[in-house]
């Protein structure tokens, strides 16, 4: 649990999404250490935007709607300056990758909390008269059992950069130096028509340097295709259109003959059993020349993929 006071006015969702993130970079001060080592930090960037579709199915059994989610710029910043930003009632639960320093603190409003406490034991998700100094220890449970829920797909969206796989550890206030720099990054998800609700995640920068390297490089998304997606495009793929054509015989002619073709003048063909047949300029296979319904078709017989004749 994080309680402390603010030094700022507490803003409303909607202004923390509008409100311009600091750039990853940081802001340079004379005589200052520079505050992020790190680089660009667009593959942290990368897989938090990964991260967000991981967590719809997450949120979604509390918040009892269907939602869509984003990641919003994120940003390297003082912890202290951080929490300026922040509502002063925010709950926070620690999540610990087993190899090194790295871990993550998840970092949600108490009141989005307290709204979903409320819908889970079968409320409408109205917050109280008065808002609580501190959040109930149902408040913290339910924090808890979400955190337990965000660390693994955070490991599998972490995968493609570092083998970092979190686990939960505790609901407990975020002991990090106000001075330490952060890597804040946040997650929104909203229901249709509704106010949106962010998920924070703070990584410190001194545990991410052992993967300063990986973080430099190019972030391969491994994430499954959506299947509704999936299907509609190998149903827009199957209604493609190719020119099929059958050649009975290309006979050799000598350019004098040729020149000497008159109206009646008679060509011979000869052609085997089997014709070939084409897509454009690709062999499909062979095939019996014969009739069908009473037209002229072609009986395949075998197909170029295939060795023998098609059973």
């Amino acid at each position: 649990m994080v309680n402390a006071p603010a030094t700022a006015t507490p803003a409303s969702s909607q202004e923390r999404r509008e409100r311009p993130r600091a750039p990853a970079a940081g802001s340079p001060v004379l005589g200052a250490p520079k505050l992020n080592p790190l680089g660009d930090l667009h593959s942290v960037q990368h897989l938090t935007a990964r991260l967000a579709r991981a967590l719809r199915p997450v949120f979604e059994p509390v918040l009892r709607a269907e939602l869509r989610s984003w990641a919003e710029p994120l940003s390297v910043q003082r912890f202290a300056d951080y929490r300026a930003e922040q509502s002063p009632l925010v709950a926070a639960a620690t999540l610990v990758a087993p190899v090194g320093d790295a871990r993550a603190h998840l970092l949600l409003d108490g009141r989005a909390v307290l709204r979903m406490l409320d819908l889970f034991f079968g409320g409408t998700g109205a917050l109280p008269a008065t808002l609580p100094d501190t959040l109930s220890p149902a408040a913290e449970a339910l924090v808890a059992r979400l955190a337990g829920a965000v660390a693994a797909p955070l490991g599998a969206a972490w995968e493609p950069v570092a083998p970092l796989r979190f686990a939960f550890r505790a609901v407990e206030p975020v002991a990090i130096d106000p001075e330490v720099a952060v890597v804040a990054t946040r997650i929104g998800l909203a229901a249709d028509g509704a106010d949106p609700q962010f998920v924070d995640l703070l990584y410190p920068v001194a545990g991410l340097k052992p993967h300063a390297a990986a973080l430099a490089g190019k972030v391969v998304d491994k994430a499954e295709p959506d299947p509704a997606w999936r299907h509609a495009l190998t149903r827009a793929a199957m209604d493609v259109s190719f020119p099929v054509r059958s050649v009975l015989a290309e006979p050799t002619v000598p350019l004098s003959r040729l020149m000497a073709l008159q109206v009646g003048d008679v060509i011979p063909l000869a052609f085997g059993p089997d014709v070939p047949v084409m897509i454009g300029r690709e062999p499909l296979g062979r095939g019996t020349v014969g009739t069908s319904g009473g037209r002229a078709a072609v009986q395949l017989t075998s197909l170029a993929s295939l060795e023998g004749p098609v059973q």
